[in-house]
């Protein structure tokens, strides 16, 4: 048997998948999906400029400002340890892109690898379901306790809990969409003729089972935010004095009477950050809709 399928098979269907990307990448880049893009790239360019940006270094404690009212100097105020709480949040905004974006993409390639050693076998299948299960059946902020009860409190624990939470969304996701792509003729066509299984999965199942990852991507960053954000909320996030925007906000609200840009200031950026990554989710999801 052929490990592959003769010259030229699936050129027309290379063709439509190709300009199919284009339509989908032209609309993204309107209406809703342009001002995600825009936003997210805004955040994006603060948070790696933020030591150009920072007025003061964001652990450094003045002299004489112990919560300062927004000013020219303090465009946020200070916090109660005379911190300037505009350079803190910059840093914080920071230090929550660096998580999100690396713990979500391990998610995924996680539960993309199981994934597909879920189709090597039955057997092995069922296992990784029964596995995922396991892990959907506790909330991320139980789990990040438990997990901050064996390995401590810190950025990498953080970048764990998120992961681990999202490798099942993704493996079933993906698990799902390789179902149905492996019932469609022209897969069921490929295999006849010869073509190898790796073949078939590395050529058509992949590149058309992995169309739904874009939408649950942009979607599980979002909700990363919230994971960060809440885990530092209840200390058991980023370490102290590390800035992160959960922290921030959880030291605001104890002071929000004599500085409410403490507070204010952190949470809008997670606001603008969650905002901008739902956008560009609904953004693609209609674009998929429509293809």
């Amino acid at each position: 048997m052929k490990n592959s399928p003769p010259a030229g098979f699936g050129a027309d269907r290379d063709f439509a998948s190709s300009r199919k990307h284009s339509s989908t990448l032209s609309r993204l880049v309107r209406g809703r999906g342009l001002v995600g893009l825009v936003l997210l790239g805004l955040l994006i360019l603060i948070g790696v400029c933020a030591p150009l940006l920072a007025p003061y270094p964001p652990n450094l404690q003045l002299d004489n400002a112990n919560l300062l009212t927004p000013s020219a100097q303090h465009l946020l105020g200070t916090d109660y340890v005379n911190r300037d709480v505009f350079s803190r949040t910059l840093y914080g905004l920071r230090t929550d892109l660096v998580v999100v974006f690396v713990a979500v993409p391990i998610g995924a390639v996680c539960g993309t690898l199981l994934a597909l050693a879920g189709t090597l076998s039955s057997a092995v299948d069922v296992a990784l379901q029964r596995f995922f299960d396991v892990i959907l059946a506790f909330p991320a902020l139980i789990m990040a306790i438990g997990l901050t009860a064996v390995t401590g409190t810190g950025i990498g624990t953080v970048v764990a809990v998120i992961a681990i939470v999202e490798t099942p969304i993704f493996g079933r996701m993906l698990r799902s969409s390789i179902l149905k792509v492996r019932a469609m003729p022209y897969v069921e066509a490929a295999e006849t003729i010869g073509a190898g299984r790796l073949w078939v999965l590395r050529r058509h199942v992949l590149p058309n089972a992995a169309e739904p990852i874009g939408v649950q991507l942009a979607l599980s960053l979002s909700m990363a935010v919230f994971v960060e954000s809440a885990m530092s909320f209840l200390g058991i996030g980023v370490r102290p004095p590390a800035p992160s925007l959960g922290s921030l906000i959880s030291d605001g609200i104890n002071y929000a009477d004599n500085n409410l840009a403490f507070v204010l200031g952190p949470l809008a950026m997670v606001i603008i950050l969650v905002l901008a990554l739902q956008l560009l989710a609904q953004a693609l999801g209609a674009a998929r809709r429509v293809n």
